[in-house]
């Protein structure tokens, strides 16, 4: 005997009905946060990319963060410093290992020497918000990919303190890097927005228990530092956490 869901599968009018519906979420999902984008504000020179990318992504999603105890002027001043940031990444032995190097002109450039690397620039900075424009590449075999894999991604980071903690919020449209890997990718598309999902989540959730730790003891970060050698951390980390300073 066939089940009331069979027959709902085979009644054409329903079918239809239900694919209407789920394209008009993902409509609504991909289109609704786009909304929230001050594209006005942003400097003209990365006003079309980003554009570009939020009305046309392959992919986009929205993910939070519990609270955290750790100081929002911490926070910043760790975002205003990436080379130290990722420093401290990596004495926390979060993974994977990144290193991040600034650039001129608002830009980082990230890598874990395993072939994942991008590069970030800044394109718009308010109170307790960062836009990003994202370039990434992940080469062959780094994530099981059978080819090298090119994306480019607008990233809204929205952070705040209340009573409770630390709290942030990320919003990202991502561009794959050629219309037939779009293509491609297509069947897999809600295995790999989950991924990016939960990656993203971690990297957030590394982020502020790494500024956690530096808000309880940030002495404890200034000797692996040093032994690590890189000069520029080792300044970075003293302007912040020099002696007297908290």
């Amino acid at each position: 005997m066939a089940t009331h869901s069979t027959l709902q599968d085979r009644d054409p009018s329903r079918r239809w009905v239900s694919r209407m519906l789920q394209a008009l979420i993902v409509v609504a999902w991909t289109n609704l946060p786009a909304a929230q984008l001050p594209l006005n504000q942003i400097p003209a020179e990365y006003r079309v990319p980003v554009q570009e990318i939020t009305e046309h992504p392959d992919f986009a999603f929205e993910t939070s963060t519990a609270p955290a105890k750790v100081r929002y002027s911490t926070m910043e001043k760790l975002f205003d410093r990436p080379r130290l940031a990722a420093a401290m990444w990596r004495q926390c032995q979060f993974v994977p290992t990144f290193f991040a190097f600034e650039q001129p002109g608002r830009r980082l450039t990230i890598d874990d020497a395993k072939g994942l690397h991008g590069t970030l620039t800044l394109v718009l900075q308010q109170p307790g918000m960062r836009i990003y424009l994202v370039d990434g590449r992940v080469e062959t075999g780094r994530m099981h990919n059978p080819f090298p894999v090119g994306a480019r991604m607008v990233t809204i980071y929205r952070y705040w303190e209340s009573e409770k903690g630390f709290h942030s919020r990320l919003q990202t449209w991502t561009k794959l890097d050629s219309a037939l890997l779009g293509i491609v990718s297509r069947p897999f598309r809600g295995y790999i927005r989950r991924r990016q999902e939960e990656f993203i989540a971690y990297i957030m959730l590394c982020i502020s228990t790494g500024g956690t730790f530096a808000d309880l003891d940030p002495l404890e970060f200034r000797d692996p530092l040093r032994r690590e050698g890189d000069p520029i951390a080792v300044r970075q980390f003293d302007e912040i956490f020099g002696r007297g300073k908290k």
